[in-house]
């Protein structure tokens, strides 16, 4: 009995191929490694990791970097293919190819309206993705992978938007198979929430490089988490974990786009921290918002305050449940993180389990606008096909 690519299960080829992939994987996780690093993380010994290391060298699909003083480290080279990254948000639209180093080699943006149906959204992706092509003279035929981020949970079982009401363009639609014919690509696309490839992002790169568990809290038009749990993106059993933003904080408040009432999302999102301000200050963007707290606009300050006293009561729900070391604050309100930090940080040592409070540390994101684009990329990384690597 054979496998699929011709080789018997258990045989030495075999498991070489295994432990070939093993590595594979985890240099895409990382990006960059060394040979001590993949030994603790694949379980390996290492002279398995050496010899490894050795023959993806000599094939042309690894690069060891040597280091001064320090440990040479490996990555993957960049030449054996590229990926597609989406970032599909409610008022914009971010298209990147990235090699599989993690080095973007091609970026395209534009602005969204409001309320666009999903076709409508790929058709522009598909626009913005011709033109990242171009730039960079690059094949469709040589995309390895894809990956796309949209602002509400997506159910794992079904590939729709877990909760209609939140992302009414995309009601019905199975996000993956509308994507990969858009985009006329070769490969699947995975889909996920934007939070959740915003904490693989920082986890990688970012503010959470280093941690084992970590949350990411997306702070924009939209309020979401995605987790990291052990130094993996925890996403629950339907896919949906994370959706901090639609838990109820006043059960007699406002509407939310969610359906329900009183949400965390309906007393902290970008849209109402302006609409409280805009009758005395006039239409407002965030970072004008941002500037005159920081100037120190009293009107301003309290409001920013209060969103981070909302957020802290959440987030002490979260510590006292996962126990994470670092919460990461992104999204288009981590501009004010100078005063949201503080506010947060108040709430959770005062209503959180004590131990849990103290161990937790609170920091702004550090990718930027890119957070989720690069989350999207490392996803397709990692959902690339291995034959490129390893055959």
């Amino acid at each position: 009995m054979t496998g699929r690519n011709g080789r018997r299960p258990g045989s030495p080829t075999a498991l070489r191929d295994q432990n070939r992939a093993r590595v594979v994987d985890e240099l895409r996780r990382q990006g960059q490694a060394t040979q001590a690093d993949l030994a603790r993380a694949t379980g390996l010994a290492p002279a398995t990791i050496s010899n490894i290391v050795r023959d993806l060298a000599g094939a042309g699909s690894l690069h060891i970097e040597k280091r001064s003083g320090k440990r040479n480290s490996v990555r993957l080279t960049g030449g054996t293919g590229f990926v597609v990254g989406v970032d599909l948000g409610h008022r914009h639209l971010t298209v990147g190819i990235s090699d599989l180093t993690h080095h973007v080699v091609a970026q395209t943006r534009t602005d969204l309206p409001v309320g666009l149906s999903a076709e409508d959204a790929m058709d522009r992706a598909r626009r913005l993705l011709d033109t990242a092509l171009d730039d960079a003279g690059i094949d469709r035929g040589a995309v390895v992978g894809a990956a796309m981020g949209l602002p509400a949970p997506i159910d794992r079982t079904t590939g729709r938007v877990g909760s209609p009401s939140i992302l009414p363009g995309w009601v019905g639609v199975d996000a993956s198979a509308l994507a990969a014919t858009a985009l006329e690509l070769p490969v699947r696309v995975v889909v996920d929430n934007d939070a959740n490839l915003g904490a693989l992002a920082e986890h990688q790169w970012g503010a959470g490089a280093g941690t084992t568990d970590m949350v990411y809290l997306k702070l924009s038009e939209g309020v979401g988490a995605g987790l990291i749990v052990g130094g993996r993106l925890y996403s629950g059993v339907a896919g949906t974990a994370g959706e901090i933003g639609h838990t109820t904080v006043d059960e007699f408040g406002a509407v939310c786009r969610c359906g329900n009432r009183g949400c965390l999302e309906t007393l902290v999102s970008a849209r109402y921290v302006v609409s409280l301000l805009a009758p005395t200050a006039g239409e407002l963007t965030i970072e004008e918002v941002v500037r005159r707290a920081i100037a120190g606009d009293r009107a301003f300050v309290r409001v920013l305050d209060d969103v981070g006293r909302q957020v802290g009561a959440a987030v002490a729900g979260v510590c006292s449940v996962l126990n994470p070391e670092l919460l990461v604050l992104g999204g288009e309100l981590a501009q004010a993180a100078r005063i949201l930090i503080p506010s947060i940080q108040q709430v959770v040592d005062r209503c959180g389990v004590p131990s849990a409070a103290a161990a937790l540390r609170i920091r702004p994101a550090m990718l930027g606008p890119q957070t989720h684009l690069l989350g999207a990329i490392a996803r397709a990384i990692a959902d690339a096909d291995h034959s490129v690597f390893i055959s």
